[in-house]
């Protein structure tokens, strides 16, 4: 175990170890993402249907990645967590590579899930990392500009994906984004420490239990269940959309790969990049006085973008569809710094990996194992009598998936201040 760095380090360093984990969040949602952007090539050249391609963009991932995300953690609040997410980045970078060598629905399937078993360890050691790196009146922002990894990642896995397929072919994609995550985790080791824990918490961190122990007082809480199954039916929602969209566009809109890279690489990059922002400026501002309020932020964002995204799949104007599809990308994303500073709240500083590992359990096993099956398989129940309209309507019945995430969160709102660890 490293030594830990000074209890408070400089603003400066403080912002590099945020970029650097930004940066490999990225490569985290690049290399999630670009199944989606490459589905169409992928399809065409292994022969696969509209619910084997969800299955490899949900459950191939989520199995393992969501099984391996708590032992992990627990592992992480014991441990060097800087060394874990540091060989997490390599492990996930190497089987996005060997995706690129796939021969069939197997060998992709069996690529993708080694995927999930390294992004098991790179998020969960990370919101701990920056809950010790950052004061709680910063944690919301400071965990929503680590949520720009998300955007960014999937902006450009939609854009490099679709380009260098467009040059070379969709195996050399997989290939480049792999080897460039390889690249950067000895950077990673080398430049980000281990900090102390709980440093910026009144309470010094406690004992180390055994894993059972850490889970329990958490899965106890009932703002925890909400909050999670809240997270998850809106992730259904959110990971589905994500991944269909471009063989949406492909099909209803008859964009060619290279279009349909550009259009909806710009979306989820400024919709996504606004909504993050927003969403954690918002849990800042509203939840120092009220904690109800890391909630009821993404509830109201949820029941706005609803309308949005169903009038954004109705248009055919590219224009029209542009500005309708950035607003619920936005909306879409600006749960993340709330509720992620929320679930840091759950527990104490020693136990917060666990507690980050167990709400992405939840939220990752239903919305990502459900979300692109889901919508892939209605997709398919739809072609004989929509044919490529089908998608449309699959999007169409998802959208419920928001309610139901807006009423969770209301109901865990008024939950939230009882279960709350100062």
């Amino acid at each position: 175990m490293e030594t830990p760095t000074p209890a408070q380090p400089s603003s400066r360093y403080r912002m590099i170890v945020l970029g650097l984990l930004i940066l490999a969040y990225t490569l985290n949602f690049l290399d999630r993402q670009i199944l989606g952007i490459l589905a169409g090539p992928i399809k065409a050249d292994l022969g696969l249907t509209d619910s084997q391609l969800g299955l490899m963009g949900g459950l191939a991932f989520a199995l393992f990645y969501t099984a391996l995300g708590v032992p992990v953690a627990w592992l992480a609040d014991r441990w060097s967590r800087t060394w874990i997410m540091t060989g997490a980045l390599a492990l996930w970078s190497g089987f996005t590579a060997l995706c690129g060598l796939a021969t069939g629905f197997w060998t992709l399937f069996l690529a993708r899930m080694g995927v999930g078993v390294g992004e098991a360890g790179g998020v969960a050691p990370a919101y701990s990392l920056i809950s010790d790196y950052f004061p709680k009146s910063q944690r919301a922002r400071a965990l929503a500009a680590y949520s720009f990894g998300i955007p960014i990642g999937s902006a450009f896995g939609i854009l490099f994906g679709g380009l260098i397929a467009h040059a070379i072919d969709w195996r050399a994609a997989f290939v480049i984004v792999g080897l460039a995550g390889i690249a950067l985790a000895p950077i990673f080791r080398l430049v980000v420490k281990e900090p102390r824990r709980g440093a910026f918490d009144e309470a010094p961190p406690a004992p180390a239990e055994t894993p059972a122990g850490s889970v329990g007082p958490l899965l106890r809480k009932p703002s925890f269940w909400l909050i999670s199954l809240g997270a998850a039916a809106s992730s259904v929602c959110g990971y589905g959309i994500a991944f269909w969209l471009p063989s949406f566009f492909e099909r209803s809109l008859g964009m060619s790969l290279v279009d349909r890279s550009l259009f909806l690489g710009a979306i989820t990059l400024v919709g996504g990049l606004l909504g993050v922002w927003a969403g954690g400026w918002l849990g800042d501002r509203l939840g120092a006085r009220r904690p109800a309020a890391y909630l009821l932020v993404p509830a109201a964002a949820f029941i706005v973008a609803l309308p949005c995204f169903f009038l954004a799949v109705q248009t055919q104007s590219l224009a029209l569809a542009f500005f309708l599809f950035l607003i619920p990308q936005g909306l879409n994303l600006a749960w993340l710094g709330p509720v992620l500073t929320a679930v840091q709240h759950l527990a104490p500083a020693a136990q917060r990996s666990v507690a980050s590992a167990c709400f992405l359990f939840v939220n990752n096993l239903i919305g990502l194992g459900l979300g692109t099956w889901y919508f892939g398989a209605v997709s398919d129940a739809l072609t004989p009598r929509f044919g490529l309209e089908s998608l449309r309507y699959a999007i169409y019945s998802g959208l419920g998936f928001y309610l139901v995430s807006a009423l969770l969160f209301v109901i865990g709102a008024r939950r939230l201040s009882r279960d709350w660890v100062a």
